[in-house]
């Protein structure tokens, strides 16, 4: 999952704070944006020193220079009109009173704490970009009640959140065409809505326990969305920015491109596709050497189009077949 940040430094150190590491910083200054990813790397995690394209679950802030420096700048959240689409990443914890009390003792704002509301499970933590980070229980939370300790190693990565138009139609896209299982069905016909919770969990059969698991995607369906033509979410990259993609990886990118074609995705991003492939060219060899180095981070990645027009990036698992070393 990959968010624009204008606060990038408050952002790493919240994130590092929630337990993640920084796996890997990708620097872009020919094009004026360094991309960070994220994720729980600790002995106990679930992939420890796995390569960041061989995980499941990631975060991937971008910071686009100056916007650091600009009062006026604001990201969108993505949970507010005219934004409204993208809604929250979520990470489980092993003890969550314990985990949000030591949130809240570090400075961190709430869009809602344990307390607050009727569901006393759930608490949604914000970062300082404004993005709401839901907090989970990986453990029953009535029998944590008294436990005063929580360890950020033990957090995993859950999900990403989006809303969906249309259910039927988003359901078959992530799974027909992107491969994923339905994990687990959460309906609530009187609050109007329902969510499904994806991923890649070969035999799921809608029954899994989500919470231990990372890189989950959740949709987030409002009845009767999909009746109303005029009705559109947000996919976060257009004006007013914040919410970029999520991201998946495949055992070999030049096949899965294919296969997307053959289905007839609509597309965001081909492979061969992109700004910098036109690149004028010069004598001097250290612009060359930049020029080979935006060209090569050009042709190692594509991206697809969901029915709501979220876009989902697709690269090489670098584990299974080595692409690039990046």
């Amino acid at each position: 999952m990959a968010t624009n940040t204008s606060k990038y430094k408050l952002n790493l150190k919240f994130y590092e704070h929630l337990g993640m590491s920084l796996l890997r910083k990708i620097p872009q200054p020919e094009a004026k944006f360094d991309l960070y990813f994220l994720a729980y790397d600790s002995p106990s995690s679930a992939s420890p020193n796995a390569h960041w394209s061989d995980r499941q679950g990631i975060i991937e802030l971008t910071h686009n220079y100056g916007t650091e420096n600009d009062s006026s700048y604001s990201i969108n959240n993505g949970n507010s009109d005219p934004g409204k689409g993208f809604g929250h990443v979520c990470i489980s914890v092993d003890n969550i009173q314990a985990a949000c009390q030591r949130i809240e003792d570090a400075g961190y704002k709430f869009q809602k704490k344990l307390s607050d509301g009727r569901m006393h499970h759930i608490a949604f933590a914000l970062d300082p970009d404004g993005y709401w980070v839901e907090i989970i229980s990986s453990n029953d939370a009535e029998k944590t009640e008294g436990i005063k300790e929580t360890d950020p190693a033990k957090y995993r990565m859950n999900h990403s959140m989006i809303r969906v138009k249309d259910h039927t139609k988003s359901l078959k896209f992530y799974q027909d065409v992107l491969g994923m299982q339905l994990l687990r069905t959460n309906e609530n016909p009187s609050a109007n809505f329902n969510l499904y919770f994806l991923g890649y969990v070969p035999g799921a059969n809608n029954d899994v326990n989500t919470a231990p698991l990372e890189g989950v995607l959740e949709l987030t369906w409002n009845y009767g969305t999909e009746k109303d033509e005029n009705f559109k979410y947000h996919n976060g990259n257009a004006e007013p920015q914040g919410f970029g993609h999520i991201c998946i990886t495949v055992d070999d990118l030049d096949a899965a491109c294919k296969r997307f074609e053959d289905l007839g995705v609509n597309w965001k991003k081909r492979l061969t596709d992109g700004r910098m492939k036109n690149v004028a060219v010069s004598d001097s060899p250290s612009f060359n050497q930049r020029r080979r180095t935006v060209l090569k981070f050009c042709y190692l990645l594509q991206f697809v189009l969901d029915p709501d027009d979220y876009w989902v990036e697709v690269v090489q698992n670098e584990k299974l077949k080595e692409r690039a070393n990046w």
